[in-house]
């Protein structure tokens, strides 16, 4: 599945990968290849994502928000 990752200055990253976690307002979730359609906002914390080569990235985040749909996942987010 394909990922964003943009703040306000720079897109943070953008590739493919396999697992993406999330500090959700209400909870931290995964999002997996053919997960369903979400839209959830994010609070302060780490967005940790595994990429299609098992490498395994973090980013701090503020606050955002992020969208899943299609395979395709679009994080909004103010970083630190």
């Amino acid at each position: 599945m394909h990922l964003e990752i943009v703040t306000p200055d720079e897109k943070v990253f953008e590739g493919e990968v396999k697992l993406v976690q999330l500090p959700g307002t209400e909870g931290s979730f995964e999002i997996l290849n053919n997960h369903a359609p979400i839209i959830s906002t994010l609070k302060n914390g780490k967005i940790k994502v595994n990429d299609n080569a098992n490498a395994t990235q973090y980013f701090e985040i503020k606050s955002g928000v992020v969208e899943m749909q299609h395979n395709k996942i679009i994080v909004l987010a103010e970083t630190r």
